[in-house]
């Protein structure tokens, strides 16, 4: 199949078709995710928790997610590739954002993400002005989790309502071509995607949306413990592979393998 382009993704919002995106951080998920059709994969900050075991996201830094990009590229093909901006790479100036993001380009991805709304305007114009693709990221900001007193939903006020929906449509009008919202009111997310035209991306933010996104690892049920109100396991993975690795135990435990299957031999001589 042909690859995802940002222009296709924008383009399904009007299709009324709705938009897949997963979290994925290395090779191996890369070409599975990308043989089972996802429409987006993004290289998120997310790996602070589900890889690093820390916390939060805001230890993240640009290598790291310089790093986790380039083995994603190398097993896509076709789906977009959506590189997070990670905490302090694009506060401080217009050429720090415009560095970072280029530097996550040339680690393979397609576009970057930024956590923000109106007060970052500018700086989405400036980014998308050197040709790099922007996807914004309002709601529930995890690297601003100090700011908004914990992972707490927003939208509940109308003040929260009026800021999200102005947020919306000023980074719409900044350029970027999808907007991810997180951990806002369902009745919020249907309003906003109801007034902007670009793409919507839901992560606990209800059905309306034009999409939705997972942490791959939590679709995969691989931490049963972690289970909030918007993750739905589509999997058992964490009791498939411990069974899995107990299987393998008890296999060499009782010297079943390797067995002659799995071992290598010298070839037959035939004696003539």
């Amino acid at each position: 199949m042909a690859k995802t382009t940002i222009h296709k993704i924008m383009a399904k919002k009007s299709q009324n078709e709705k938009i897949c995106m997963i979290t994925c951080y290395d090779a191996t998920f890369a070409k599975i995710l990308d043989k089972a059709g996802v429409d987006m994969v993004l290289v998120g900050d997310s790996l602070g928790t589900v890889i690093k075991g820390e916390d939060g996201t805001v230890n993240v830094t640009l290598d790291e997610i310089t790093y986790h990009t380039r083995a994603v590229a190398r097993g896509i093909e076709r789906a977009l590739i959506v590189a997070d901006l990670p905490f302090l790479s694009y506060h401080t100036s217009d050429g720090q954002a415009i560095e970072s993001a280029g530097k996550l380009i040339q680690a393979g991805a397609n576009c970057v993400k930024l956590e923000g709304g109106e007060f970052l305007a500018n700086r989405v114009k400036q980014i998308v002005s050197f040709g790099i693709p922007v996807m914004g990221h309002l709601g529930l900001m995890p690297q601003s989790v100090n700011a908004l007193g914990g992972y707490v939903i927003q939208g509940k006020t109308r003040d929260q309502k009026e800021k999200l929906v102005k947020d919306a449509l000023a980074l719409q009008d900044a350029g970027v071509f999808a907007i991810v919202l997180e951990g806002v009111q369902s009745d919020v997310a249907r309003e906003i995607t109801a007034q902007v035209c670009v793409p919507t991306i839901g992560i606990g933010a209800g059905p309306s949306c034009d999409g939705q996104v997972l942490v791959l690892y939590d679709l995969l049920g691989l931490d049963p413990e972690f289970k909030p109100k918007f993750v739905k396991q589509f999997a058992n993975g964490a009791a498939d592979v411990t069974g899995a690795c107990q299987n393998y135990m008890v296999e060499v435990k009782k010297g079943l393998f390797p067995s002659r299957d799995h071992s290598f031999s010298a070839p037959e001589i035939s004696v003539n």
